[in-house]
């Protein structure tokens, strides 16, 4: 069971985002370009959402959850199934998750949330300072 902390929800950065785009001062061409590796992430490590696709409305849109930490080594800057999130909570180090929406047909993609997950470092035993007269 995940135990986020520090959350950050982007609603009205998309909200805004989205006015501009139906208000023509911000074209599809520049929200509708997700990569192709967060296109391949969305098919093998997303999760469907409720939500339709605000610029195509022709699909709903696919949760991808991308992981970063130094404790992280190598996963660092991977996608992450809600599954292996899970995993991940209890047995690293704590590590921020970031939620991107992505439409797999026109390419709409949006940061939705970010929190941490993982333990709190437990700082060792502290050394013990030195005076001048030691």
């Amino acid at each position: 069971m995940r135990r986020p902390r520090e959350i950050v929800d982007y609603a009205l950065r998309r909200r805004s985002l989205l006015a501009d785009v139906y208000a023509g001062r911000v074209g599809i061409a520049e929200v509708c370009d997700a990569s192709p590796y967060l296109l391949r992430a969305a098919r093998f490590h997303g999760e469907s959402s409720e939500v339709t696709c605000p610029v195509c409305r022709k699909e709903r849109l696919t949760e991808v959850s991308w992981v970063f930490g130094e404790g992280l080594k190598h996963l660092s800057g991977s996608a992450r199934t809600p599954q292996e999130l899970d995993r991940m909570d209890g047995a690293q180090v704590e590590f921020s998750v970031y939620v991107v929406e992505v439409c797999r047909s026109c390419g709409w993609n949006h940061l939705v949330q970010s929190y941490v997950l993982g333990t709190p470092e437990v700082p060792g035993p502290r050394a013990r300072r030195r005076t001048a007269g030691q």
